[in-house]
């Protein structure tokens, strides 16, 4: 059973920047797609980037579009969640996850399995 591993969180002002990684092991993250979702407080679990093993293909929620930027390196085994101008609104737990099987909605959590323990990201003046 593959493990993914969440890190690079943290606090930083409005309009600042991070970069999130997640670490793989026991699998390869260019034999699967990879999930990032974020858990804010009170709110649910939701899907807003995702790297494919279909051709490298990326998706972005719409809230993150032209903000975020999910990039793989095959030879460390991460992915990488780059954020850049981030909001208060983006404030949540960041999680990264594999489909369970090849049917998945990049959108939708319950698709996925092998959370992390997740990275907290706090955006606040």
């Amino acid at each position: 059973q593959g493990q993914l591993a969440e890190s690079g969180g943290g606090l930083v002002q409005p309009g600042g920047s991070l970069r999130l990684s997640c670490k793989a092991s026991g699998f390869a993250v260019d034999s699967t797609t990879i999930g990032w979702f974020r858990q804010a407080p009170g709110k649910a679990r939701e899907g807003i980037s995702c790297f494919t093993n279909r051709a490298g293909n990326t998706y972005y929620h719409d809230a993150v579009k032209g903000r975020f930027t999910i990039s793989r390196d095959a030879a460390r085994n991460t992915v990488y969640l780059q954020m850049d101008s981030l909001e208060p609104d983006d404030t949540a737990v960041y999680y990264c996850a594999i489909p369970r099987t090849e049917t998945y909605d990049c959108e939708e959590p319950l698709f996925f399995t092998s959370w992390g323990q997740g990275t907290q990201v706090t955006v606040s003046a």
